[in-house]
């Protein structure tokens, strides 16, 4: 039996329809001719992205941003990733698109296990940058703000808040709000959380959430007042955004008087669940925070495992030993959702997956070189054949709905000819590529590697293989800001829980960003023209 996506999605959540209606869209460009068809030079043909006027608003700084990451190829561009989650019928709980899930969101059962692809790296919640172990800490850590289901930013920590000045804003914290230990909440918890993520001399640690509060400069406490300020070094347009999607709060003194060892066996936030139990690489268990501020949840016991096969995630669903599982593979939707027990959740989510490709060394240092990459693969089979239609096509790296999309730009066609063209004017004919590619962290990841580098190594003029990474170890690569001790060719995914391109193109692209790929000056400056101007956030 074949479940038909749009089917199964239209009978998700409210939250899944709302995605969706921006998903639609992208499926309808995809039967829209690309380019001209693979007759001649899709990008070539293009007006280049430099010769363009002068963009004015915002918004148009980071559409000509996407359209300069479509031209220059510094990725092979992907798919936007569908999140796929399997869960027993009498647990309820819907799917959010930002992949997050939050225990306090469940009912119908009073022991819930969750089973991811990855355990988690530590349970510091400022000491790490993926969502496996963003999912085990947001249980016990709230944050200033937080957002609905569906994205809409609402209130947190912070009961209100507003704007100062440019470089300058105001949180106005919740009275009566607890840390598990027992103290209250002081405003020098949320400014030391702040300046923890934003300065390596606070807290002892360097924290890979950095660019996480992009523009963010530090916080200070407002005297006399429940209320801290938060500074920036310009406008920083989307600062509010930014705390609904980031920034634990944590208590200092707990923080300051443990080693990091400590900090990441143990916890203490103000979160609706407290840390029950801890075993590295095995599992978490929660239980309820009976004082926390909005109430403790409905769930007795919260406990997180992993498996990083699918297939053993699956069936672990269907025999009863968990009750949410990630990433069902797209052929193994029937069976969980013929099954009476289990049922399907599934959302478009706010990750696109990519091929990043290092401008810093050969052959990925030229740009005909990477945009040969992305003409050499049939994507659109990857999509429909791979995924089995739980995906979409992207060709910049900002998706459909997120503030900066591009609806101008479709992805590159599938053009072999052109490809090994590219490659002779590239002057690296010849070249032997070794794709680097997580296993079970993403929907497929495995699979769409190496459907991506079969369609390359069957050029005639190179080569490509796969090479299966642990996941903690790629992504550590990835993330200590040092683009020397990268793959030069890699797979990875990329949420973005801000919904505004910045939060994608900044840390991946420009010169400076954490986990860049790419160096160009021009296309820096679009985004620092960007965050000088006022935003919808």
């Amino acid at each position: 039996m074949t479940i038909d996506r749009r089917r199964l999605l239209q009978t998700s959540s409210a939250a899944a329809v709302l995605a969706l209606a921006g998903c639609l869209g992208g499926d309808d460009s995809d039967d829209d001719e690309n380019g001209d068809g693979g007759d001649g030079d899709y990008v070539a043909d293009m007006e280049p992205w430099e010769d363009l006027p002068e963009p004015e608003t915002r918004e148009e700084y980071l559409q000509r941003a996407n359209l300069a990451a479509h031209q220059e190829a510094p990725w092979i561009f992907l798919n936007r990733q569908y999140s796929n989650y399997g869960k027993s019928a009498d647990l309820d709980w819907a799917a959010r698109n930002d992949e997050l899930i939050k225990g306090a969101e469940m009912s119908g059962l009073s022991e819930v296990v969750v089973t991811q692809g990855n355990m988690d790296s530590g349970l510091d919640p400022h000491d790490h940058r993926e969502t496996p172990t963003t999912n085990i800490a947001l249980q016990a850590y709230d944050r200033l703000l937080d957002r609905t289901s569906d994205g809409e930013v609402q209130a947190g920590l912070a009961e209100d808040w507003e704007r100062i000045e440019d470089g300058q804003v105001r949180f106005h914290l919740r009275d009566g709000v607890t840390f598990h230990n027992g103290d209250e909440l002081q405003p020098e918890d949320v400014a030391f959380s702040v300046n923890r993520i934003v300065d390596p001399d606070v807290g002892g640690l360097e924290s890979p959430q950095n660019d996480q509060l992009a523009g963010v400069t530090g916080a200070e406490v407002v005297d006399g007042e429940n209320a801290v300020d938060v500074f920036s070094d310009g406008l920083n347009p989307i600062v509010f955004s930014l705390f609904a999607s980031y920034c634990d709060i944590v208590q200092r003194d707990w923080i300051e008087s443990r080693e990091s060892g400590e900090l990441n066996r143990d916890m203490n936030g103000t979160g609706p669940f407290q840390l029950a139990s801890y075993e590295p690489d095995v599992e978490v268990v929660f239980e309820p925070y009976q004082d926390h501020w909005n109430g403790a949840p409905d769930v007795d016991t919260l406990t997180f495992r992993a498996a990083s096969e699918d297939s053993t995630r699956v069936n672990q669903l269907i025999q009863g030993e968990t009750d949410v599982i990630v990433n069902v593979p797209p052929q193994e939707v029937s069976r969980v959702q013929d099954e009476g027990a289990t049922e399907m959740a599934a959302v478009p989510s706010t990750r696109i997956i990519y091929n990043g490709m290092r401008y810093d060394v050969e052959p990925f240092d030229s740009v005909e070189f990477r945009r040969a990459m992305n003409y050499a693969i049939d994507l659109e089979t990857i999509v429909e054949d791979t995924l089995q239609g739980f995906a979409d096509q992207t060709g910049q790296p900002t998706l459909e709905g997120f503030v900066g999309y591009n609806e101008d730009i479709d992805p590159y066609p599938y053009d072999p000819d052109r490809a090994e063209e590219l490659i002779e004017e590239s002057g690296y004919s010849g070249a032997e590529l070794t794709l680097h590619t997580p296993v079970g962290r993403y929907l497929k990841d495995l699979e769409i590697a190496q459907a991506t580098a079969g369609y390359i190594d069957d050029l005639d003029n190179v080569s490509a293989s796969v090479q299966q990474r642990d996941f903690g170890s790629l992504a550590g690569e990835l993330t200590d800001g040092d683009i020397t001790t990268a793959p030069d060719w890699y797979l990875i995914g990329w949420g973005n829980e801000v919904f505004d391109a910045t939060q994608t193109i900044i840390p991946l692209l420009t010169s400076d960003g954490a986990l860049t790929s790419y160096k160009n000056e021009a296309f820096d400056q679009l985004l620092e023209e960007a965050q000088s101007l006022p935003g919808s956030q």
